[in-house]
């Protein structure tokens, strides 16, 4: 009689865990050779962008959709000499888009001032970024010929202030977002942090916690997406984010970047930033509208306590420079502006926020990626987790608001589909990254 009769359940089990752990190992094999050749692939590819060599066209004036024609308004600028003049709106913006700073909010509506204006963006070719984090080279637009004319550039970018002068008019307003630097550092650890590889070996459930105790023991500067966690204001606005903080080039940075940008938004203020901009750009109160786009789920962001916060800020020091320098100027544009009449814009620009929120969205508020009914409105998500937010548009919208409300909501990926960019690498690391999550 064989000594295995009566226990064959046993090995039947080993036998099964033994199978699920081939499994395991030969799915994370393929997934790591697949994201691996990804990686190796889209970097080739942006590598083949080369700088042009054409004969330098000056750009014109502006190409808008002759903007001298555009509706002329009452400014509310707050000059005591020349109260309530008469002004044009501005339609030359370039937008440089920060990461994890509400930018894709803003991005939305740029979009839509855009489209009502009828203006000229510079999109990207075949990715939704400029090559990030390449610096910004002419030959990332699409369909790019030396001496053409855009009116709008607005997609993620490094900055590269010398080609990007050379693709709009003179007159261009330069505008960006900054984000408090500890939140922002939260939220791009939380973002990228699975796409950043020395950090995979971070050990424990609190990965952000294990970094900032000791920050230098996992960093590597030279490690694939390193960027992504240190000083990303500093790195997207076209400065070397590796640099000390008594280094005498930060100092040299935070002017060269205060004097190239006409207005600082602050994401911790958004409302009292697009006042501002209303203000600068003479634009309409319903040209601010918006919904918060690219929202994170609060069981997804980790509480930083006073300790972390300063650990983080620390870690993030010229971001902090820069932060504390630009705060200054805004809150002195604010004064500017009066208190009192910021605070009762501000009201009243949250009042048609609200109603605009009460026409077209389901509920009447943001809900998880898996309760998004239609593809079309699903947000891009990290890699590993379904926790950016998004909206389900209310049923029965009068066709008054059913085109607008629907392009507020819309995602930005989706939104650039709709005005022809072709997206086709973004697309395809998209589906990468599905099967990562599979």
């Amino acid at each position: 009689m064989s000594c295995f009769t009566g226990k064959p359940w046993i090995f039947s089990t080993m036998a099964t865990k033994h199978g699920k752990h081939w499994r395991s190992m030969c799915k994370r094999f393929i997934l790591g050779v697949l994201l691996t050749s990804c990686i190796v692939l889209l970097y080739c590819l942006s590598m083949t962008q080369v700088p042009l060599s054409t004969p330098e066209i000056p750009v014109p004036y502006s190409c808008a959709h002759r903007p001298s024609r555009l509706p002329s308004r009452r400014s509310s600028n707050s000059s005591h000499e020349n109260p309530g003049r008469l002004c044009t709106p501005k339609v030359d913006i370039m937008f440089m888009k920060t990461h994890k700073s509400a930018s894709s909010t803003f991005l939305n509506i740029l979009f839509r001032f855009g489209e009502k204006h009828r203006l000229k963006f510079a999109f990207p070719d075949s990715r939704n970024d400029f090559f990030y984090p390449a610096f910004f080279q002419r030959s990332h637009v699409k369909d790019y010929k030396s001496g053409m004319c855009f009116n709008i550039i607005c997609n993620h970018m490094r900055f590269n202030a010398a080609e990007v002068a050379k693709l709009l008019p003179l007159d261009t307003v330069y505008i960006t977002i900054l984000r408090d630097p500890a939140e922002l550092f939260e939220s791009s650890f939380h973002y990228f942090g699975r796409l950043v590889p020395f950090t995979w070996k971070i050990a424990g459930d609190d990965k952000l916690a294990e970094f900032l105790r000791n920050p230098h023991y996992y960093f590597d500067p030279e490690g694939f997406n390193a960027f992504y966690l240190r000083n990303l204001l500093f790195f997207d606005l076209g400065q070397d984010n590796t640099l000390e903080p008594d280094d005498p080039r930060v100092d040299e940075g935070i002017r060269s970047i205060a004097e190239r940008f006409q207005l600082f938004m602050l994401a911790e203020h958004f409302e009292e930033s697009l006042i501002l901009l209303k203000d600068a750009l003479c634009w309409d109160m319903d040209d601010l509208i918006f919904f918060k786009l690219n929202a994170r789920k609060g069981s997804t962001v980790s509480k930083l306590t006073p300790n972390l916060r300063a650990k983080a800020l620390e870690w993030n020091a010229l971001d902090w420079k820069l932060y504390q320098h630009m705060n200054r100027t805004f809150w002195r544009k604010v004064d500017d502006y009066g208190r009192q009449r910021m605070a009762e814009d501000v009201a009243e620009l949250k009042r048609r926020n609200a109603e605009m929120a009460a026409t077209c969205i389901e509920g009447g508020h943001a809900v998880d990626a898996g309760s998004i009914q239609e593809s079309v409105m699903q947000p891009w998500q990290p890699v590993g987790e379904k926790s950016i937010m998004g909206y389900n548009l209310k049923k029965n919208i009068d066709k008054a608001h059913i085109k607008l409300c629907r392009k507020m909501l819309m995602p930005e990926i989706q939104y650039l589909s709709e005005f022809g960019v072709n997206l086709w690498i973004t697309k395809l690391w998209g589906h990468i990254r599905d099967i990562i999550n599979w």
